[in-house]
């Protein structure tokens, strides 16, 4: 096999594991989305969140989607375009929400978010082994916050 019909192979297993990656986010399914990581290292870090939003293995990473899923019943990924780097793919895209729990210290008053994110997931060879999200927190918190 060449290394261009190799990269093409690289390239289609790590978008099919983005996929369904954001698929299983969007069926609230914290051990399907797991399960796109790889199985030998797994991590999630969110910057907006300082130390908080870095989760260093499995069960952090675990524990963050059951966490984001019960605050967030709704919680959708609508996902932009794939953009393919040498270890990773890079996805703009979208959260939206409405909150029924507590998340991230900020209390539940049944206001819904909606607000533009970057995704960046790292891969070696053709396992995920992090994502990293970059969002505007401040933004998210004015929605689930603000009063009438």
């Amino acid at each position: 096999m060449t290394d261009a019909a190799l990269q093409t192979k690289l390239r289609q297993a790590r978008e099919a594991t983005v996929r369904e990656h954001i698929d299983a986010e969007n069926h609230h399914n914290p051990d399907a989305t797991l399960a796109t990581f790889s199985d030998a290292k797994a991590s999630y870090d969110i910057p907006a969140f300082g130390d908080a939003g870095r989760m260093p293995d499995h069960d952090a990473v675990r524990q963050l989607y059951v966490s984001l899923f019960s605050a967030f019943p709704d919680f959708h990924v609508d996902a932009g375009p794939l953009r393919h780097g040498d270890d990773h793919i890079f996805v703009e895209g979208r959260f939206t929400g409405t909150q029924h729990a507590d998340f991230a210290g900020i209390p539940s008053a049944g206001r819904s978010f909606n607000t533009r994110v970057a995704c960046l997931y790292e891969f070696e060879e053709d396992q995920l082994v992090c994502e990293c999200v970059y969002m505007d927190f401040g933004e998210i918190t004015t929605q689930l916050t603000a009063t009438d």
